[in-house]
């Protein structure tokens, strides 16, 4: 992997409102549906397994996890 990471997306059941979405501070999040994808590039491994503890902690149901390739 590069120094600058890679990009990832997660998708979440429901609208996560402001107060949630502080919990990802290094995520852009938005409505896709009924769904919240929250994306942004992520340093390493390790902190991609932070964003699951976080999402496990607040009880959100994670739908989907993609890490987007470039080009």
């Amino acid at each position: 992997m590069s120094s600058e990471g890679a990009s990832y997306e997660f998708r979440v059941r429901g609208h996560l409102g402001q107060t949630m979405r502080i919990a990802f501070p290094e995520l852009g999040a938005r409505l896709d549906g009924d769904d919240t994808l929250l994306s942004g590039t992520l340093p390493d491994q390790a902190a991609v397994y932070g964003v699951l503890a976080v999402i496990e902690t607040l009880g959100l149901e994670l739908i989907q996890v993609r890490r987007m390739t470039d080009g």
